[in-house]
């Protein structure tokens, strides 16, 4: 497991999420989200697919993005993600896009998940469902914690 107070994660705009201004589209801010959560959970603790192997699933319950500056085709940009608030029913993920050739700050935002089991459908507790999942996470969100002090 690595210890990380949070991920960084590389992509390219591409061609098609542009609008006709010729900037980013503002939807695919979210699908950016998504791609930073899940690599983060990846590399930090338990991945997505096996939290649902366990069954686990995170349904987004609330979301949020601040637009600062915008993004263009090709840019070369990075996704900051760590875990804002963690509880035994629920999680947020907040994130930073930076444009990695000038560092200059795109936008920021959250997403906030219940943990719900897969098969009934319904929240539940992490912590005493899988108390090792919640373990691994909440040493992180720690670690996040103690960084940003």
């Amino acid at each position: 497991m690595l210890h990380l107070y949070s991920n960084e994660t590389r992509i390219v705009p591409r061609y098609s999420e542009t609008d006709q201004m010729g900037v980013i589209y503002h939807s695919n801010y979210f699908v950016w989200f998504e791609v930073g959560r899940t690599d983060y959970l990846k590399n930090s603790s338990i991945s997505y697919k096996e939290m649902e192997k366990m069954g686990i699933i995170l349904p987004v319950i609330e979301v949020n993005c601040k637009y600062r500056t915008s993004a263009k085709y090709a840019d070369n940009l990075i996704i900051k993600t760590i875990i804002n608030k963690l509880t035994a029913t629920r999680i947020m993920f907040h994130y930073e896009i930076i444009r990695e050739e000038d560092n200059v700050f795109i936008a920021e935002g959250f997403t906030e998940h219940v943990f719900v089991d897969k098969e009934s459908g319904r929240p539940t507790n992490l912590k005493k469902k899988h108390e090792v999942i919640y373990q691994q996470l909440q040493n992180i969100h720690k670690e996040e914690v103690k960084a940003f002090r």
